[in-house]
């Protein structure tokens, strides 16, 4: 796991202290070793970096690296499943390689292949490869978006990097995205190609890139869940055949040079996850499960050690305060580096914390629930699909609400801001519509959240959180070869009336207790509502209103009333501006600043 950045430049050299500049600030992903390389004729200059965390082939596997013939070079983050595969296929084929890092069967492919390789990775990657002969630079991500890519194209130069960080110094204005703006409020993220600084696009999941010294840029989708054809299919076979794959692909994640663990919840992805790795370790896994000391709401601690028992696991139970969680917000806003509020990120970035005292590999649940529809809003009655389908029409019934009141919403905001407001459902209506008209409801209410909420949200939690700690995330649920599978599978195996995720239960009971796989789903709650009061509010009310970000885009009336009476039922819409207000300062007011581990979050607004 890594980070890269570099840059693309016309007319001009590529300076070395620019692209140490950017790597600099990427170092939380990659902090044991640097690497840069910068090509340069009369049409113009190619220039890339890398920042390395060494998983595969530690003492070699510097980057960037190149074939023997020095006519490709390439950066590259994440990993390579297939590589010993790949390799030995490639070896066979006569080329040559020159160290034992998985990274490496990126480039040797693209060699032998073209850009009919990327195809062929298995694995979460987002990797620039350089062509010295054709002057041409790749940038390629993942199929479901596992790992960050971004770019900016500017009037002399391509500007790309693992994060926002790497190019907000270099861009010549930073003004937001009030599309990407509007969405982050109602949506809790932004999706799509734009991100939350103008100009600053990601590289979509199963994308390619092709950028020529001219700033020619050609778009290649290499893969797409739209691709996934519904099936008849027994529980039997289905189940056959899932055997065979989850084996695949879990020999495939499990390869690394360094030891691994997992986040361990109360929930059915994570201990399907304790079970299968405890099929191929013969010490104990090291678990990590978190909970809340000053609170009502019940946790999943309890359930959590009762799994961690059951395989013999190595387990690290976690209790945290509310100040202790509180004071970890600005961490998490500079960790998350694009705007998104997903409250698991506070958690999420406090077992990061405490595994990379241990691990530098950890495995997650990401994607189940996507891949094998666990959620209940995959499985609305008629009536309520009815309703929702005829007041909010485009997807389905499905996402048709925004997460702040509309109330508040309409009296919070900037006019300049309503009309993006009104249109927030967009990437869902659009992921919606590009649905075959031979897929079911469920089918298109998992591939909406596939483009959208897993890799704008959840996926931005597990690398994120985990990068800020030095800490590789795993997500075998999030394999495409799964995602294809699950999302190919009849209806009727994976809901019934009272339940998701039906296969993969059925399936694990030979693992897990029944009562554990089929208890009620409750998510990865942080109880917010229970704790934005007292003083902390109070410090709150006085300061938030003062915030340059705050006074831009909010009516300063609405955002003190906000902040009076019942604030227990406007707990979402007083934290997202709260959030906001911190990401504004950390990115846009002061982006050479980075909080500590724990830090009061006032004094961040």
């Amino acid at each position: 796991m890594c980070g890269i950045a570099g840059q693309v430049l016309r007319g001009g050299v590529v300076e070395e202290s620019a692209l140490a500049s950017m790597s600099s600030r990427l170092t939380h992903r990659g902090p044991e070793d640097t690497g840069f390389y910068i090509s340069s004729s009369g049409s113009g200059s190619f220039g890339i970096a890398h920042t390395r965390l060494a998983i595969i082939d530690i003492a070699g596997g510097h980057q960037p690296i190149f074939d023997a013939e020095k006519r490709y070079a390439i950066v590259c983050n994440g990993e390579i499943y297939n590589f010993p595969e790949l390799r030995a296929e490639l070896e066979a084929q006569g080329h040559r390689f020159s160290c034992e890092s998985d990274s490496e069967v990126a480039l040797q492919a693209y060699a032998a292949w073209g850009r009919d390789s990327f195809r062929r990775l298995n694995g979460m990657f987002a990797f620039a490869l350089y062509d010295h002969q054709q002057r041409e630079l790749w940038l390629v991500r993942d199929r479901l978006g596992i790992k960050p890519l971004y770019y900016a194209v500017l009037p002399d130069r391509v500007l790309f990097g693992s994060e926002l960080k790497a190019l907000l110094p270099q861009m010549p204005n930073v003004d937001l995205n009030q599309s990407a703006l509007a969405q982050y409020f109602q949506n809790q993220h932004s999706s799509g190609e734009d991100a939350i600084v103008r100009g600053i696009r990601r590289v979509m999941p199963g994308e390619a890139l092709r950028i020529d010294a001219d700033l020619k840029i050609e778009r290649h989708r290499y893969w797409s869940a739209l691709d996934v054809k519904p099936r008849q299919i027994s529980e039997s076979a289905a189940r056959e055949e899932w055997e065979t794959l989850i084996d695949q692909v879990m020999r495939e994640h499990v390869r690394s040079d360094v030891p691994y663990g997992l986040f361990l919840s109360g929930g059915v992805d994570s201990a399907v996850l304790l079970a299968l790795l405890s099929q191929r370790q013969s010490t104990p896994i090291r678990t990590y499960s978190i909970g809340y000391a000053d609170v009502q709401m019940k946790d999943e601690l309890d359930e959590a050690g009762m799994i961690a028992q059951r395989f013999g696991a190595q387990h690290t139970p976690i209790r945290m305060t509310r100040q202790q969680v509180f004071r970890r917000l600005p961490r998490v806003v500079w960790s998350a580096d694009d705007l998104m509020r997903d409250y698991a990120c506070l958690p999420t970035l406090a077992l990061a914390e405490a595994a990379s005292k241990d691990l530098k590999v950890i495995f997650s649940g990401e994607g189940g629930d996507e891949a094998f529809a666990g959620y209940g809003r995959y499985r609305p009655d008629w009536s309520e699909r009815l309703y929702k389908s005829l007041r909010f029409p485009g997807s389905g019934g499905f996402r048709v609400r925004g997460e702040l009141e509309s109330g508040w919403t309409q009296k919070l905001f900037v006019p300049e801001l309503q009309p993006y407001l009104a249109a927030h459902r967009a990437p869902m209506i659009a992921a919606w519509g590009s649905t075959p008209r031979d897929w079911s409801a469920l089918q298109r209410r998992q591939y909406t959240d596939l483009v959208t909420n897993l890799p704008d949200d959840l996926l931005v939690k597990s690398d994120r959180m985990l990068m800020s700690w030095s800490v590789e995330g795993r997500v075998p649920f999030v394999d495409h070869r799964v995602v294809e599978f699950g999302l190919s599978l009849p209806d009727s195996l994976k809901v019934s009336r009272g339940a998701g995720k039906v296969f993969i239960k059925k399936w694990a009971e030979k693992y897990i207790p029944k009562d554990h796989l089929w208890q009620p789903k409750r998510g990865f709650h942080v109880p917010v509502r229970e704790w934005l009061n007292g003083e902390f509010l109070h410090g709150l009310a006085e300061r938030l209103p003062k915030s340059e970000a705050i006074r831009r885009w909010c009516q300063p009336q609405a955002v003190r009333e906000l902040l009076s009476g019942d604030t227990a039922v406007r707990s979402r819409e007083i934290w997202s501006l709260m959030q906001f207000a911190i990401w504004h300062r950390l990115f846009i007011e002061h982006p050479d600043q980075r909080p500590g581990a724990e830090e009061d979050p006032l004094a961040w607004l």
